[in-house]
């Protein structure tokens, strides 16, 4: 299936998140992106098309480069766009493997730039006539790849494209626009894991696992019980940010303390090895107290159990090492990680969120239907909102804008006008609301995760539908009366 126009959309914006300077130098592939006729993935669009790139550092800090044939210059692995790819990344490892050799499997994807290109570039291309192609534009998108390994990798070159390779140095880099953006990174040491998850367990020897959904081709071990966690993302500091934030996600799971235990290895889709750092915690309670908002199920497990689970090996096996490191009983019975969150006593962590309180010249006010699989308010009215991860509230916000209906918000265009502390029933985890005031914004809502949301509407503070989230009604009556304080669900 090609490469749709959301898809590279969606990549060019997040890129655009982290360098907002280079929107104007790009002005050309966001017209091509805005002409929605046009196939920008397709080799045969003159307009201007799609390129993709693979930028591999070796652990020396050595840049790979090729002699390609055609132009008799000297650049990084790339090419077109295939109707059989999958990703804009998988382009750049499909294109590295034709023209150097080098399988997806010898390369991991640099932490932070899984999905999103290190560098874009426009190139002008020369016409030739012998194809009966005329001068146009290549969008070259360039994605950051570790090679994998310390031995020499064989390399065997597309005779036809390829003349021969180099391995350079940072400051022979040929693309200025790559070559400033590569001395920004500390390549000669090897990145953190990319993944990461959690191998959680109690005392009485057990582990907690999770029955993934049966999505085959669109999630990882479909079906199989596996721990909880996942990809590392721009905001995580650290893997173990990662770890934490994919637990709350997935389960609404926080533990006081966690340890590095081991790394195991997994093969993306795309033919890509990548390493998840494992981190062991232990928790003593029940998986029916959790939350969970993916996957099927949550269940505790002896290693003993495990040969009639469908599981993978690898996760097995880090079972088992685990357990016999950590035999049941030995570990205290006892401290913080034991205690239950909702005791009204000592230091209970409250969930943040974040809201957009989105009011238009004629005083109405964006609202969205939740979808009616929703773990939280399905099919409810909601304002657009979001928990913060590993970043500050306003960047949730403005990322959750764009994320979930498209919406372009500076920094400097958003107020605090509401916070409400609240609890949705008793003995939840509490619950800090934070509402923002727009003052201005691009774009109009739409529809980018109709998975969580089906209709965007503005409505009328005075008539406002009946089913609306108890505490966003709350809220927006206060804003409107200018109140930035209100509390709900707490016992009186």
């Amino acid at each position: 299936m090609p490469l749709s126009h959301d898809h590279i959309r969606t990549t060019v914006e997040t890129y655009l998140a982290r360098h907002p300077h280079e929107r104007e130098q790009l002005g050309a592939l966001l017209e091509a992106l805005g002409r929605t006729g046009d196939d920008i993935a397709s080799r045969s669009t003159f307009t201007g098309h799609v390129t993709c790139g693979a930028i591999v550092v070796d652990q020396l800090g050595r840049v790979l480069h090729v002699l390609h044939l055609a132009s008799g210059k000297v650049l990084a692995p790339g090419g077109h766009a295939e109707p059989s790819d999958d990703s804009l990344a998988a382009a750049a490892l499909r294109e590295l493997h034709e023209e150097t050799g080098i399988p997806p499997q010898a390369v991991t994807p640099w932490p932070g730039y899984e999905t999103v290109p290190l560098d874009i570039d426009i190139l002008d291309i020369d016409a030739r006539p012998d194809k009966g192609e005329p001068g146009h534009q290549h969008f070259d998108l360039r994605f950051l790849f570790l090679l994998h390994t310390a031995n020499e990798v064989p390399v065997v070159l597309q005779e036809e494209e390829v003349g021969g390779i180099e391995w350079r140095p940072v400051d022979r880099v040929t693309s200025p626009t790559l070559r400033e953006k590569l001395l920004k990174i500390p390549l000669q040491v090897e990145p953190e894991t990319a993944n990461a998850s959690a191998l959680i367990y109690n005392d009485r020897g057990e582990y907690l696992l999770h029955l993934r959904d049966y999505f085959p081709g669109q999630i990882w071990e479909p079906g199989m019980w596996s721990l909880l966690g996942g990809g590392r993302e721009p905001q995580d500091a650290t893997l173990e940010h990662t770890v934490r934030r994919e637990r709350a996600e997935e389960a609404g799971l926080d533990l006081a303390d966690l340890t590095p235990f081991d790394t195991e290895y997994a093969t993306t889709d795309a033919g890509a090895t990548v390493p998840i750092a494992i981190y062991a915690g232990r928790w003593n309670g029940g998986p029916r107290e959790l939350h969970l908002t993916e996957g099927v199920m949550l269940a505790w497990f002896t290693p003993a159990d495990l040969h009639r689970l469908r599981i993978a090996d690898t996760t097995s096996d880090l079972v088992r090492r685990h357990a016999a490191s950590h035999p049941a009983g030995t570990t205290p019975q006892s401290g913080p990680q034991n205690e239950r969150r909702a005791s009204p006593h000592g230091t209970v962590l409250n969930v943040i969120g974040v809201h957009l309180y989105l009011e238009r010249p004629d005083g109405t006010v964006l609202l969205g239907l939740r979808h009616p699989d929703s773990a939280f308010a399905p099919s409810t009215w909601h304002v657009l909102a979001g928990h913060c991860e590993q970043e500050n509230a306003i960047a949730c916000l403005l990322r959750e804008a764009w994320e979930e209906a498209g919406l372009h918000i500076e920094r400097q265009d958003v107020e605090l006008v509401h916070v409400v502390h609240h609890i949705d029933r008793a003995g939840d985890r509490p619950r800090m609301g934070l509402f923002f005031r727009a003052r201005a914004w691009d774009g109009e809502p739409e529809l980018r995760e109709p998975d969580k949301c089906t209709q965007w509407k503005f409505w009328d503070p005075a008539a406002l539908p009946d089913d609306l989230v108890p505490y966003t009604r709350v809220a927006i009556g206060k804003i409107q009366k200018g109140q930035l304080y209100s509390e709900t669900g707490w016992p009186a």
